[in-house]
């Protein structure tokens, strides 16, 4: 590990994981920025290192400060492994994701209790040479969740307490079939990196909770091309990549604001569930069970 500030500032209980669009959490000069040699290769970022709501966060933007890193290349166990590493038990994670309900609209925040995984050929697991089982009927942490959804009262914002999260392979957008498929068997928004990134953590012992902006409609929802040709006459703008990134800029300042709240409201003694037996998490810490047979 290396570390641009004091080594006894590098520990940090929480850690805020920052999706499309969140790649700065601190004002200039008010971090450590710490790099973490992890047995699975560079973190997306380095590390940011601050004070957030009275409380030592550890931060890292998932696709990279420059968004260079594409969703099926994030290097997942690197990132939760380094953050684990620096002490941290719980995760606040940003998401920019795509509205597959009507009452998940475009401006709406959404506390993500359930998700389904679409994803295919990503390393998904630090026990590769064990068997050992994930306990995973409730992905994110319920304590953390009731933190979210009361802070998010508290700041007076729409949001949703609930919502199934559809995540896919990506770096392609959704057909409109399989965009109507995915809202009928019961997802409420899309998203491309929640998994593995949510059972990683939980097999190192980390809670999280995901705090999710819904930046647009799905296919599914979206205009068809008549439509949005349409809409275009009538000086409406149809929703783009740039689009997203732009209602993203717009929401900067209140999503920093709802993680914010969110951090404050976490309890001191705050314990993460026990989702594989505890010796279990030590040795992936530890990595006694990593491929490459590196020790941390």
């Amino acid at each position: 590990m290396t570390t641009t500030g004091a080594v006894d500032e590098t520990h940090a209980g929480i850690g805020v994981i920052g999706g499309s669009g969140l790649y700065e959490l601190f004002e200039p000069g008010t971090a450590d920025e710490v790099d973490v040699d992890t047995p699975f290769g560079p973190t997306s970022s380095p590390i940011s290192i601050g004070t957030m709501a009275g409380k030592r966060v550890a931060f890292l933007t998932r696709h990279g400060r420059a968004h260079s890193v594409a969703p099926h290349r994030i290097n997942h166990r690197a990132n939760l492994w380094a953050l684990r590493s620096l002490g941290v038990r719980a995760v606040v994670s940003s998401s920019a994701v795509g509205g597959l309900h009507p009452d998940y609209a475009p401006g709406t925040f959404v506390v993500t209790d359930q998700l389904v995984d679409r994803t295919w050929g990503r390393a998904d697991t630090f026990f590769e040479d064990a068997v050992q089982h994930l306990s995973f009927a409730d992905p994110f942490d319920p304590a953390l969740r009731r933190v979210a959804i009361g802070a998010l009262e508290r700041l007076d914002v729409p949001f949703r307490p609930t919502g199934t999260c559809v995540v896919v392979q990506g770096p392609r957008f959704s057909t409109r079939a399989e965009s109507v498929w995915m809202r009928e068997a019961g997802g409420h928004t899309i998203n491309m990196t929640m998994s593995p990134e949510v059972p990683l953590a939980a097999e190192l012992g980390i809670g999280t909770v995901n705090l999710s902006f819904v930046t647009d409609a799905d296919a599914g929802l979206a205009p068809t091309e008549d439509e949005a040709a349409a809409a275009r006459h009538a000086g409406e703008a149809p929703v783009t990549h740039a689009l997203v990134m732009e209602r993203l800029a717009r929401a900067n300042e209140v999503i920093v604001r709802a993680i914010g709240s969110i951090v404050a409201a976490i309890p001191d003694h705050y314990t993460p569930r026990e989702l594989v037996p505890a010796e279990a998490s030590a040795s992936a810490i530890a990595n006694t069970n990593a491929t490459t047979g590196a020790t941390a």
